[in-house]
């Protein structure tokens, strides 16, 4: 699947992502990812400090990724399946330049979550839903009054 013009938006605005695996005993682990974009048609994540991140990817590839733009309330929930991308191979460098641009080289890492991206679905917080005339600049001011922003 591609990845839209408005799903690279919502990530673009977004400023963490919640990566979901499973292990092969079926024990589920959800962890924040702070440095994530796209690179052509998957999803990069730098594995910065993530043992069971990892660890359950090469159990099981299936995996769910969400992103919301935190003031605006939308997102996306992407499912695909990941693999990992390590410094030595082919494919690392390119990508590495990508997530480096979010770091500028803070934060080391060794190796890459790529994901494909099979289902897409967007996100969007229920007053848009209960309330259909709710325009995303009253949306943004709420979150800035109800976060104190």
């Amino acid at each position: 699947m591609k990845i839209t013009t408005e799903i690279k938006k919502s990530m673009d605005s977004s400023v963490l992502c919640w990566l979901a695996t499973v292990s092969s005993e079926g024990t589920p682990n959800v962890s924040p990812k702070e440095v994530f974009t796209y690179f052509e048609d998957e999803i990069i994540i730098a594995n910065i400090a993530s043992p069971q991140t990892l660890k359950n990817i090469k159990e099981n590839t299936l995996v769910c990724i969400s992103f919301i733009d935190i003031l605006i309330q939308k997102g996306f929930k992407l499912k695909g399946e990941a693999s990992i991308i390590k410094k030595n191979d082919t494919l690392f460098e390119e990508r590495e330049q990508e997530l480096l641009k979010i770091t500028k080289g803070k934060f080391p890492f060794a190796s890459i979550t790529s994901i494909t991206i099979k289902e897409s679905k967007p996100i969007i917080a229920p007053k848009y839903i209960l309330y259909p005339n709710t325009t995303e600049e009253e949306q943004i001011e709420s979150a800035r009054a109800t976060y104190g922003l």
